[in-house]
Order: C-alpha cells, then sequence, then structure tokens
C-alpha cells in the first residue's frame, strides 16, 4: 500500500492514541478525532489497532463522531487489521450509510472467507440507500456468486457508476461480457466520476480490449496508467495481452498529448487566453485538456508568458494545474522553462509525481541535451511512470545509454520497454 499522503498531520503515535481518546468536549478543534484516526494508519502496532476499534465503537450520533467512527473503519481496513473485522461486520448494520459504504470497503481491504458475513453485504443490495458501488465491488472482489441475480438487477440504474460496476460484477461471475460495451463508453461520459468508475470497471472484469481506450479517456493520467498498469499486470501473467500489443497505448498514456484523447467537452466559441489558463485548475482533466489543446492550436506565441505567470502565481502550489503547465511548456518549447522543468523532473513532493514523468517528457521535446544526464539519473527511481518517460523522453535525444540500465530494471514494464527499444535498435 501507497502510504506517501498519509504522514501530513505530524503526529507522534501516542499523540494521535490521546487525540483519539479525548473526549470531543474537551478538544479546541472538533476535528481533532478525526485527523487521529487518519493519521493512525501509519502505525501498523497493536495499539494504534485498539484505539482505533475503541473509536468505532463509540456510538454518539454526534456528526464529528460520526465522520471520525468512518474514519477510523476506513484506518482499520488500510490496516488489514483481521481483528477488528467483528466491530465493523456489526457496522453492517448502521442506520448511517457512510458508516456501512466503509465497513463494507474495510471487510474487502481486510479480507475475508466467511460466507456468513458475505451475505450480509449482499442483502444489502436490497436496503435502499445504500452505496451499491461499493457493496456490488466488494461481493465481485471476494467472487460471492450467491449475489449474481441480486446485482443483475443494477445493470439498467440511472447511476452510470452504479450500472458499470454491475456490468462488470456480472461478467466477471457469468462470463457474459455482452454487455461490457457500455462499461467502455461511459469512457467517454460527460461525468468526470462516471469516466473514472468505469476505468476500475474494466479493470475488475480484466477485459483487456479496453486498454487502447482507456489510454485515450479524457482523466487525468494517473487514472489512464493505473487502469493500463493492472491490465496488463493480470493479462501479462495470464497469457492474455503480450507487452507489444500494450506498449503503443502506453507510450500514448505517458506522452499525454490532449490530441491523442477522445475529448467529450467543446467550446461553442474560440475562448480568451485569460480563460483558458483558468482551464487548467479545473478538477474535471477533461476540461484542463480541451484548455491544453485549445492553447497549442489558437494562443502558441502568447501562451508561454501567460503559463509562467501563471506557475509564479499559483500553479507552483496545484499540482493539476502544474502538471498541465509543465506539458504545455515543453510543447511549445519554450526554451526559458528548462530551469523550471529540471525543478519539476527533481521535485520529491509526492502530489506532484505526476509532474516528474510530464518534465521528462517536456524536457525532451525542449530538445536542450543538458537534460540527458538528468533524465539517465531519474532512471534511479521506484517510480515506474518516471522511468518509462525518462526512456521515451532518451529516445526522443537519440541516447541509448539508458536502455542497458533499464533493461536490468526490476519493473517488468519498465524493463520490457528497454528490451523492445533494445531489440528495434538490433534489427
Amino acid at each position: 500500500m501507497d502510504k506517501r499522503f498519509f504522514n501530513i498531520f505530524n503526529l507522534t503515535e501516542d499523540e494521535a492514541i490521546a487525540l483519539l481518546k479525548t473526549p470531543p468536549e474537551q478538544l479546541e478543534d472538533k476535528t481533532d478525532r478525526y485527523i487521529a484516526a487518519s493519521h493512525l494508519i501509519n502505525f501498523p502496532t497493536e495499539r494504534a489497532i485498539d484505539a482505533l476499534i475503541e473509536a468505532v465503537r463509540v456510538r454518539d450520533r454526534d456528526l464529528y463522531n460520526r465522520i471520525t467512527r468512518r474514519k477510523a473503519i476506513e484506518s482499520l481496513g488500510r490496516l488489514k487489521a483481521t481483528v477488528a473485522i467483528p466491530v465493523i461486520r456489526a457496522c453492517l448494520a448502521d442506520e448511517d450509510c457512510y458508516t456501512v459504504e466503509n465497513a463494507v470497503w474495510a471487510i474487502g481491504e481486510i479480507g475475508t472467507d466467511d460466507e456468513a458475513i458475505l451475505e450480509e453485504i449482499a442483502q444489502l443490495l436490497d436496503k435502499p440507500e445504500q452505496s451499491y458501488r461499493v457493496i456490488i465491488q466488494t461481493l465481485a472482489k471476494f467472487n460471492y456468486r450467491n449475489a449474481l441475480d441480486r446485482i443483475q438487477k443494477f445493470v439498467d440504474s440511472d447511476n452510470e457508476p452504479i450500472a458499470s460496476a454491475a456490468i462488470a460484477a456480472v461478467a466477471r461471475f457469468s462470463g457474459d461480457y455482452s454487455q461490457i460495451g457500455k462499461v467502455v463508453g461511459f469512457l467517454q461520459h460527460e461525468s468526470v466520476n462516471a469516466r473514472r468508475a468505469c476505468i476500475q470497471d474494466l479493470i475488475d472484469a480484466q477485459y483487456y480490449d479496453a486498454i487502447p481506450e482507456i489510454a485515450k479517456c479524457p482523466v487525468s493520467v494517473i487514472f489512464r496508467l493505473r487502469g493500463i498498469r493492472l491490465l496488463a499486470d493480470t493479462g501479462t501473467s495470464a497469457g492474455k495481452i503480450s507487452f507489444q500489443e500494450i506498449e503503443p497505448h502506453l507510450d500514448r498514456a505517458i506522452r499525454d498529448r490532449p490530441d491523442e484523447l477522445n475529448l467529450v467537452h467543446e467550446y461553442d466559441q474560440p475562448p480568451s487566453l485569460a480563460f483558458l489558463v483558468n482551464e487548467l485548475y479545473q478538477t474535471d482533466f477533461g476540461r484542463c485538456y480541451l484548455a491544453s489543446k485549445t492553447l497549442l492550436e489558437i494562443y502558441p506565441d502568447e501562451a508561454p508568458e501567460a503559463l509562467m505567470a501563471t506557475y509564479a502565481e499559483q500553479a507552483h502550489n496545484d499540482y493539476g494545474a502544474h502538471y498541465h503547465v509543465i506539458k504545455l511548456l515543453g510543447w511549445l518549447k519554450y526554451a526559458p522553462a528548462f530551469d523550471l522543468l529540471v525543478e519539476a523532473l527533481q521535485n520529491p513532493r509526492p502530489q506532484f509525481q505526476k509532474s516528474r514523468a510530464a518534465a521528462a517528457i517536456a524536457l525532451a521535446n525542449l530538445g536542450d541535451e543538458r537534460a540527458i544526464p538528468l533524465l539517465k539519473a531519474s532512471l534511479n527511481t521506484n517510480i515506474w511512470d518516471l522511468k518509462y518517460a525518462c526512456l521515451l523522453a532518451l529516445k526522443q535525444f537519440g541516447d541509448d545509454s539508458g536502455k542497458e540500465i533499464a533493461a536490468r530494471d526490476p519493473d517488468w514494464l519498465v524493463r520490457a520497454k528497454a528490451m523492445a527499444e533494445l531489440l528495434d535498435n538490433s534489427t
């Protein structure tokens, strides 16, 4: 499990446990117990788990206690605390649907072979106003085929993420992929949540034919790369798909040009430069990609200065806009951005990780050969997509030495890419 984002409160284990046990009326900030429950994910100890279980047992209906219970259940799930299963199971009957959702999810994370628990989860499908998507996904994860008929009734749900999960689960249980095209179609849905959700469902359904469409889906590259990566891992292990079939789509996703995506939004008239720059801060990356594409097409001369200005003002600390600004400066071949791109390539902050791969591609587009040793140095990392991006960038520079390094990489995708490049050179 990736814990890079969890340790942000700078609390010790003792401090977090003490906060979690403090009566709410004695706290200066009513959210302190919630923060403590979040932070205890960093301490996989018996003391931390006991404190979280104790917090789940506090059933006060106060809003701040409810959100603390939900977070404590989530943390127990992330810690895979088997000992907590009984107290989490009891939450399946809670009147708060969000507590029920977290309980279902946590059981899915911890794991169980108790069919009585799985049946309790399946029965929630007949209960109104539940988080059916999470319930369906968890039942599919445990391959609980007794729930098939109950899941089937959700395939025509008006809620697209629920319908998507149901179709994927039915395909997984029955082998009937006749409706999976609907899930692939959701990759072009107007709602960004539906687009993101269906990628997970295509992963769950192990539908390898969706990889080309996932690569072109207008959501954050993080969602697309995760989808391609997980399908590649399971598909190659099962002998269902080869790296050669995956490679062009993975390359496309890493390069991430907006004109290679199937965009779902459009403008009814040419927007202003200021409007387009502001769109780079949207949480729906489909809008960000449309803005990027339009900036490149309409404002190639004016955009660099505007991008540097927004970077200095805000984008340097906004990891979404940061990513798009980095990519754009490379496509625009804006030479004065070299130092900024190098800084992005070497940025250690975890929330800016996707900008590091973006910076590798951007430096290659800039064409300044001072970047070559920096790209080679970046092959020495645990971030697979950064290494893959560096291989693409070095190839663009015409430098082959990185392939020899990456051919011994512990990550099979990076290794396969390097070997494919070496093979191309030898033929």
